[in-house]
């Protein structure tokens, strides 16, 4: 892209992406840009003690960069729902966000679906937004 070139698929946030990657031991970082099984990799290992977790500090711009690639932008806000679901998940709030309604009050009786749902949701929301994007398009 060029310099003053405003990105047409921009669907993940820097600015986040660096918030998360503060806890990035935790592996947050790399499940906001769609990387399930190095963020499981960095959450068991402490962000492979810690190298893992440092080199990451500049590969950010490529994940971002990755993520707007490989995920379609719509209506739904990557960004607020991975908020949403790092912070009330279990409430089932991002489901109901992204009009979910039925699995969203599930969430909330259940406590995200006994927090199976969640880390399902953790796996896959990615995903989902982008196939919500996609049959929108339809």
């Amino acid at each position: 892209m060029a310099r003053g070139e405003v990105a047409l698929n921009d669907t993940h946030s820097k600015v986040i992406g660096y918030l998360l990657w503060i806890f990035g031991f935790t592996g947050s970082h790399r499940f906001y840009y769609g990387k399930p099984v190095t963020g499981t990799l960095w959450f068991l290992t402490l962000g492979l003690l810690g190298i893992g977790w440092l080199i990451d500090l500049f590969l950010i711009p490529a994940m971002d960069r990755q993520a707007d690639l490989r995920f379609r932008a719509g209506p739904i806000s990557y960004t607020l729902a991975w908020i949403l679901l790092t912070f009330l998940g279990v409430f089932g709030i991002h489901r109901m966000y992204m009009g979910k309604w039925l699995t969203g009050l599930l969430y909330l009786v259940t406590g995200g679906f006994f927090l199976l749902g969640v880390l399902y949701d953790f796996w896959t929301l990615n995903d989902q937004i982008s196939l919500k994007h996609a049959r929108r398009g339809l």
